[in-house]
C-alpha cells in the first residue's frame, strides 16, 4: 500500500471565522479538499489490497484500507478463519470504491480467489502448513476450502487412526498440507495426517527404545480385522494375532474385544527398522492344560464342543484352549471308508471317552464309538450261523456283494451264493448299492470282523428236482437268449439256462439256429454240482436217422419179413415240452412189441 505524506495545517487558522462561514485564510476549498484527498489511499476496481479488520460482529467484518470509508465483509467469507481478530490484517479485492450509499464494496473471498492458485503451488513448493474449511463429505473424503479453491481430503489423510464418522468434521478449520496439485485439471490433494506424522515418528521411536519382550502394557483398541486386533500403545501401534487373543479357537476377533477397550498386553516380540510390534494377550493367563484336572484320566468320559472339523475327524474343546480328536475311525465300529461330517458338525455338543492323554504333549484322544458295546463281542449270540437278517448293500466287486447287517457288523454274499439257477457275471445285475437284501449267515469270521453271507440259500436247491426233469437224453423247448463265440445260452423251463456249442446248433435243413429263435433241444450233459445243462438241437434229428438206418439193416437180415417204414428211436426219452407225440409213441410200441 503506497504511503502519502500528510499535509501540514494552517498554523494561524481562524476556528471563528470558520463557523461563521467565513473564509478564514487565503487556501481556496479546492486546494483544501485536494490536501484532504492526498491523505487517503489510491485505490482502483478490481484491485487486491491488504486492510486491517477494525472491528467484528458475529454476522460482519469491518476493514479499514486506508481509504475514506471502510469496507464491510460478511463473516462467513472468514469461516475458515475462526481465529480473526481486531487488527490482523487481510487481502481484500475492491470490487466498487463507491456503491449508490456511498459504501466502499470489499470481498475478501474474491481476493484469495485470486491468487489462491500461486499460494497453493508456493505451499507445495516449500511445504507450508496452511489453514482449511472442511465443507462437506465427498466419495472417499472430504472437500476442503482452500484459499478459495476446493480441494480433496481423502479419508486416510484425515488422522493417522481409523476414521468411522466422517461427519464430525464438516464444518471444522483445520491445518493441511498439501500433498499433491494436478496443474491439468487444477486438481488439489491435502493432508492433515501428513501433519503429525513426523511427531508420531519421533514418539515411536522413543517409545521403541524403551520396549522390552515380555513387557505388560496398557493399550486401547484402535482396529479390528479378521486376522488380528490393533493396540495402540500411546503413540505407535502393535497387532495382536488371532491366535494369540485367546488359548481356545477363535474365528471372529470381535468375539473377544471390542473398539475403544482399554486392556493389557505382553509385548511378544518388535522390529527396531519396521517398527512392528506383535503383541499377546492370553499369555497372560495360564496355559489351560496346566490348569486341567489332573485326575483326568485315560476311559474318562468328557463333553465338549465341535470346532473344527476335517475329514480324517473332528477337534472337540472341552475347555477353553483344551482340544482332543476324535478320528473318523473312533466314531462308528463301521469299517467304511466314511468322512468324519457323516457323524458329526461345528458346534455339535457331543460325549466323548478318553483313549489317550499325553500331558507333557499336551495332546488327548477321543472316541464316540466307545459309548457303545462293540457288537463282535457277541456276534455269535446275535447272529449265529442260518439265522436270516436283512442287509443293505453297501459296494460291489467282480467276485461278490458287501453288505452292512448293522452299524459295525459287515458280511460277504459270494457271487455264487446269489442265486441257484441265475448265471450272474456280476452283482450289479442282481442288485443295487442302498438296496436291502435278505440274507442267511455261512459262516463267523471275528478275528477279521467278516460274516460270509448266502441269498441263494433262503430257498431249497431246485437242481435236486432238475435232476429228475432235466435227464440226459429228454427234449426240451428252449429260447436262444444269447449268442456267444462258442456257443449260445438256451432258457429251458423253470428259469433254468443250458448251453449248446456252434455244431449242436445246425438245424436240418444245414442252417444255424439264430438269436431268440425257439428250438426242441436234446440233454446231453446234467452236471448239478456245477449247475451246468449242456444241450443239442441237432441231436434231435441225427439221433432219428442213426435209429432209421439201424432198422432197415435189422429188416434187411430177416428174410420175409415184412420191410418196416417206420424208423427206430433208441434211447429216446418222452419230451416234457412237446407232449406225447403220436408217431413218436407209436415206433415206441412197436420197438418193444419186437422186442418182446
Amino acid at each position: 500500500m503506497e504511503k502519502f505524506e500528510k499535509v501540514a495545517p494552517v498554523e494561524d487558522f481562524n476556528w471563528d471565522a470558520y463557523e461563521n462561514g467565513e473564509t478564514v485564510s487565503n487556501v481556496s476549498q479546492e486546494d483544501m479538499e485536494k490536501a484532504y484527498d492526498n491523505t487517503l489511499s489510491k485505490v482502483n476496481d478490481r484491485e487486491v489490497v491488504d486492510g486491517t479488520v477494525i472491528a467484528m460482529n458475529k454476522r460482519e467484518v469491518v476493514v479499514n484500507i486506508g481509504y475514506k470509508s471502510d469496507g464491510i465483509i460478511p463473516m462467513s467469507e472468514f469461516r475458515y478463519n475462526p481465529d480473526l481478530k481486531v487488527g490482523d490484517t487481510v487481502e481484500v479485492y475492491i470490487e466498487n470504491q463507491e456503491d449508490k450509499k456511498g459504501q466502499l464494496v470489499l470481498s475478501h473471498r474474491k481476493a484469495r480467489a485470486t491468487r489462491s492458485w500461486d499460494r497453493v503451488n508456493a505451499a507445495l513448493e516449500n511445504e507450508e502448513i496452511i489453514k482449511g474449511y472442511i465443507k462437506c463429505r465427498t466419495k472417499g473424503g472430504m472437500i476442503v476450502d482452500v484459499f478459495g479453491i476446493e480441494a480433496f481430503l481423502p479419508g486416510s489423510q484425515i488422522d493417522v487412526k481409523p476414521i468411522r464418522d466422517y461427519d464430525v468434521f464438516v464444518g471444522k478449520t483445520m491445518e493441511f498440507k498439501v500433498v499433491k496439485i494436478n496443474q491439468e485439471f487444477k486438481n488439489v490433494v491435502v493432508s492433515h495426517k501428513a501433519l503429525i506424522e513426523a511427531e508420531l515418528e519421533q514418539q515411536k521411536k522413543e517409545i521403541i527404545s524403551k520396549l522390552e519382550k515380555g513387557q505388560v502394557l496398557e493399550g486401547v483398541v484402535k482396529n479390528i480385522t479378521s486376522y488380528g486386533v490393533f493396540i495402540d500403545l500411546g503413540g505407535v501401534d502393535g497387532l495382536i494375532h488371532i491366535t494369540d487373543l485367546s488359548w481356545g479357537r477363535v474365528s471372529d476377533p470381535h468375539e473377544v474385544v471390542e473398539l475403544d477397550q482399554k486392556l493389557n498386553v505382553v509385548i511378544l516380540d518388535f522390529d527396531d527398522e519396521k517398527k512392528r510390534i506383535a503383541l499377546g494377550l492370553k499369555q497372560l493367563t495360564p496355559h489351560p492344560w496346566d490348569a486341567l484336572d489332573p485326575n483326568l484320566k485315560v476311559g474318562d468320559h468328557v463333553k465338549g464342543k465341535v470346532v473344527v472339523m476335517a475329514d480324517y475327524g473332528a477337534f472337540i474343546e472341552i475347555a477353553p484352549g483344551v482340544e482332543g480328536l476324535i478320528h473318523v475311525s473312533e466314531m462308528s465300529w463301521s469299517q467304511h471308508l466314511r468322512s468324519a461330517q457323516d457323524f458329526m458338525k461345528v458346534g455339535d455338543e457331543v460325549e466323548a471317552v478318553i483313549l489317550t492323554l499325553d500331558r507333557e504333549e499336551r495332546k488327548m484322544s477321543l472316541g464316540i464309538k466307545q459309548l457303545k458295546a462293540d457288537p463282535w463281542e457277541t456276534i455269535e449270540e446275535k447272529y449265529p450261523v442260518g439265522s436270516k437278517h436283512v442287509a443293505k448293500v453297501r459296494n460291489f466287486t467282480n467276485f461278490g456283494v458287501f453288505v452292512e447287517v448293522e452299524e459295525g457288523v459287515d458280511g460277504l454274499i459270494h457271487i455264487s451264493d446269489l442265486s441257484w439257477t441265475k448265471k450272474v457275471k456280476h452283482p450289479s445285475e442282481f442288485t443295487q448299492i442302498g438296496a436291502d437284501i435278505e440274507v442267511v449267515v455261512l459262516e463267523i469270521d471275528k478275528d477279521n470282523r467278516r460274516l460270509s453271507l448266502g441269498h441263494k440259500q433262503l430257498e431249497e436247491n431246485p437242481w435236486d428236482v432238475f435232476e429228475t426233469v432235466f435227464t440226459v437224453g429228454s427234449v426240451h423247448e428252449g429260447t436262444i437268449i444269447e449268442m456267444l463265440d462258442k456257443g449260445a445260452v438256451v432258457a429251458l423251463p423253470y428259469g433254468v439256462e443250458g448251453f449248446a456249442t456252434p455244431k449242436h446248433l445246425v438245424k436240418e435243413d444245414g442252417s444255424q439256429a439264430q438269436l431268440d429263435e425257439k428250438l426242441p433241444f436234446k440233454v446231453i450233459e446234467f452236471n448239478k454240482d456245477a449247475k451246468r445243462i449242456i444241450l443239442s438241437h441237432s441231436r434231435i434229428f441225427e439221433d432219428a436217422a442213426k435209429a432209421e438206418e439201424r432198422a432197415e439193416k435189422k429188416a434187411a437180415k430177416k428174410a420175409g419179413s415184412k420191410k418196416e417204414e417206420t424208423p427206430m428211436i433208441q434211447n429216446h426219452a418222452a419230451s416234457t415240452t412237446l407232449g406225447d407225440i403220436d408217431a413218436l409213441a407209436a415206433l415206441k410200441e412197436q420197438l418193444e412189441g419186437k422186442k418182446k
